[in-house]
């Protein structure tokens, strides 16, 4: 049998299924939405838990073997946790789309807030430097990776920040909205071929 073209998951915890069943995470649930709608693709769980955006690019190269033709980079949370440089956080997601997309890779990026404990100004430059990292390198942002989830206790899970299996839902039809639009061009582009 011919295996399928494949979308990778990259990220860390969040994208990992922290706290949950593996057919709870979100890749998981997405490859159910794709099924659904008749879309061949393998969606391969690449979430390390506690990964950062430096330990990111550290394991690309292994994570875009074989046929990847889509790239969902969430990453930097953990950089932000730790009260990181955002222009380290930046450079290094910079990188990792730029290597993804010499690969022919089309990369999703997700967004992500700063902790509200972070200040104004931190905050502020979080979601510039995702914003222009979007702009720069001409990838879709999912302007907020946990939109409707973050914040809100019955979608996560006891430590506030992992999304549970009523949250991950959630996020997996956000990742979903962005996602399709890119899938439904490629099968354009690949059908004129």
């Amino acid at each position: 049998m011919k295996s399928l073209p494949k979308i990778v998951a990259f990220g860390d915890s969040l994208t990992a299924g922290l706290g949950l069943r593996a057919a709870e995470s979100y890749p998981s649930l997405l490859q159910k939405k794709l099924e659904a709608d008749g879309y061949g693709y393998e969606v391969v769980n690449a979430g390390v838990s506690g990964d950062t955006s430096a330990g990111g690019l550290r394991r690309l190269d292994w994570a875009l073997e074989g046929d990847v033709r889509f790239l969902i980079l969430e990453l930097g949370a953990n950089d932000l946790l730790r009260g990181q440089p955002v222009s380290e956080m930046k450079k290094n997601l910079g990188e990792i789309i730029e290597r993804a997309q010499a690969r022919g890779v089309i990369v999703l990026l997700a967004g992500m807030y700063a902790p509200t404990n972070s200040g104004m100004e931190y905050q502020r430059e979080v979601q510039q430097a995702f914003q222009t990292l979007a702009g720069e390198h001409q990838v879709t942002l999912i302007p907020f990776f946990l939109d409707r989830v973050a914040g809100i206790e019955p979608l996560n899970q006891a430590d506030g920040i992992h999304p549970n299996t009523e949250g991950t839902k959630i996020v997996a039809d956000t990742v979903y909205q962005s996602l399709r639009p890119l899938l439904d061009r490629e099968k354009q582009s690949s059908e004129k071929k």
